[in-house]
Formats: structure tokens, C-alpha cells, sequence
């Protein structure tokens, strides 16, 4: 019988770093590092709310990856620590680049925790926010944490 364990643990927050967030006609406030609102009545569903990437360009935009690297070996748990103002209204997707940077894959999550696996040719990932008929959000943080199985 194979026991799980957990190993190496990252917390993701919401930057005040606002180019990768969807800020047309948005209010977001941040109360706390672990507590920012997000509010906009008129996204259309579909859209991308906020996006933390594992690699990026320093020299363009001046900031540094957000996400830990993972690799296609292991399995990740992904736990979301946010509240809606409709069940389901804020989807999560993980998009998977290989090293031209060219999309190999994504993964929708829609439950608060779930366990992950990327493709075995991923060189870097992003996790979004994808607008799913939300229209005010509370975000605390996003964790992954390592997955291990011992038998």
C-alpha cells in the first residue's frame, strides 16, 4: 500500500505588480500580502483575471518567476485559497511551455485542491485566473507543494 507524503512547499501571492493582472475597469485592493479584492462587473468570462509565470524575460518586464520550478517526473498539489462571489466563478489553468516556448499542454482545475502531473517535455508553466462569471474575488494565495509516494 503506497502512503503519501508531502515535500518541498511554495505559497504564491498576488503581487501589486499589475501588467499580468486584467485591470480594464477593475478595483483591486490589497488589504494584506495574503488578502487582495478584485472586482469588475463588466470581464467577460473567458478572461484571464491574474498569471504568475515559472520563467520570464527580467529585461522586458522587470519582474522575476513567481512559480517554483516543477519538473514532468513529479506529482504537485495545487490548493487555491480564494473565495467567489458564484461557485465555480474563477477557474485555474495551467498552461505548459517547452523550451521554444511553444504550449504543449494545459490543465483546468476546478476544485480548491488538486494533484498535478506536467508534461514530461515542460521547460516552464504559468498559472492563471480564468474569469468564470465572477465578478468580485478575494484571493489569499495559491499553494504547490511536492507529492510523494512511498510504498
Amino acid at each position: 500500500m503506497n502512503d503519501i507524503s508531502y515535500g518541498r512547499k511554495w505559497i504564491i501571492y498576488w503581487s501589486d505588480y499589475m501588467s499580468d493582472a486584467y485591470i480594464y475597469g477593475s478595483e483591486v485592493k490589497f488589504n494584506a500580502k495574503d488578502d487582495v479584492e478584485f472586482k469588475n462587473n463588466l470581464m467577460p468570462a473567458g478572461s484571464v483575471v491574474k498569471s504568475w509565470f515559472s520563467k520570464t524575460n527580467y529585461q522586458a518586464q522587470r519582474i522575476e518567476p513567481t512559480l517554483p520550478i516543477i519538473d514532468g517526473e513529479g506529482e504537485y498539489e495545487l490548493s487555491v485559497d480564494m473565495e467567489t462571489d458564484i461557485d465555480e466563478g474563477i477557474l485555474v489553468r495551467l498552461v505548459y511551455y517547452d523550451r521554444y516556448n511553444e504550449q504543449i499542454g494545459q490543465y483546468i482545475v476546478r476544485d480548491k485542491t488538486t494533484i498535478f502531473r506536467c508534461p514530461m517535455a515542460t521547460y516552464s508553466y504559468c498559472l492563471q485566473l480564468i474569469a468564470g462569471g465572477a465578478k468580485h474575488l478575494r484571493f489569499r494565495s495559491v499553494t504547490i507543494q511536492e507529492v510523494k509516494h512511498e510504498s
